[in-house]
């Protein structure tokens, strides 16, 4: 069962009646969405994280975007993460100014050997340069869960923060297999790491997110070294404006012809590609080492949902 109330304007008493129905017995609530509600306050965030601990609740997917978390309202959350048994698997928590302490309590329950969250949705949510340390920590405590990584739109996410999340999905205990991080500003520096992790053995990632970044056709070249490499696993790359020049195209192509090529989807839409490019994309399918199965837009088409 589902129950989103996402924007709904709630009173804080509201908070009582559905932290009620999450113990109720047997309670077969399983998503709740609450993103948009600024009425929200640390007193029903505390009221909802203690309902996650009852042992009645079975709620697996939590949606608290654009909310107003505080330091108090992470440690809630934290609590419930660490909680025996913790049934939450996704967490969205994007468009939120986390601070410091918040962050950092987050991970502390995300290092829990209780904690078995597989998705955490952190887009555009201000993160600051020394929050990714304490997200690469997460990605490698042991165990570690996490699966989906979202980190889109978060513009502090620089060379640093890409080098230790790189760094995190190299380590044995990660087994993060998506990664997203359009509209983040990504360099050279950034794309190298990347292509590390790629190369990394074992490689887990299998979906890597990289949508409207300025990617120049160095970087572009780096990152496809990494598709190039017997461990690279990725079956799913998404590259929708990103501006890619015929050079970057010829190095997604040899990346798709390499032995073995595990890319199955290839996301291309909104780079107006010039007609070279598209003949050296487009040259491919028929090579046996190509395994691409779907190849969207390598023409210039109309504006797809946004990321």
């Amino acid at each position: 069962m589902h129950n989103r109330l996402s924007g709904s304007f709630l009173s804080t008493r509201h908070w009582e009646v559905v932290a009620s129905a999450m113990m109720s017995k047997p309670s077969h609530l399983r998503e709740l969405s609450l993103s948009k509600n600024k009425s929200l306050t640390d007193a029903g965030v505390k009221l909802l994280s203690s309902a996650m601990m009852h042992p009645n609740c079975r709620l697996e997917t939590l949606r608290l975007s654009r909310c107003s978390l505080s330091k108090i309202s992470c440690d809630s959350l934290a609590s419930a993460l660490r909680s025996n048994p913790s049934h939450l698997r996704v967490l969205e928590l994007s468009y939120i100014s986390l601070k410091d302490s918040g962050m950092k309590l987050l991970c502390s329950g995300l290092e829990s050997l209780n904690c078995k969250l597989e998705t955490l949705r952190l887009s555009g949510s201000f993160l600051l340069k020394r929050h990714w340390e304490v997200v690469a920590s997460a990605m490698t405590s042991k165990p570690s869960h996490l699966r989906e990584l979202s980190l889109s739109k978060n513009k502090s996410l620089a060379d640093a923060g890409v080098k230790l999340l790189s760094s995190a999905m190299m380590h044995p205990n990660c087994r993060l297999e998506t990664l997203r991080l359009s509209r983040c500003r990504l360099s050279e520096i950034s794309c190298d790491s990347l292509a590390s992790a790629l190369r990394s053995n074992p490689s887990h990632l299998r979906v890597l997110e990289l949508s409207y970044i300025s990617l120049k056709d160095s970087g572009m070249k780096l990152l496809c070294s990494g598709l190039e490499s017997l461990n690279c696993k990725l079956e799913t790359l998404r590259l929708r404006g990103c501006s890619l020049s015929e050079i970057s195209c010829d190095s997604l192509a040899s990346a798709l012809r390499s032995n073995p090529s595990h890319l199955r989807v290839l996301e291309l839409s909104q780079n107006q590609l010039k007609d070279p490019g598209v003949k050296l994309l487009c040259g491919f399918p028929q090579d046996p080492l190509c395994k691409l199965e779907t190849l969207r837009s390598v023409r210039d088409d109309p504006v797809l949902s946004q990321v």
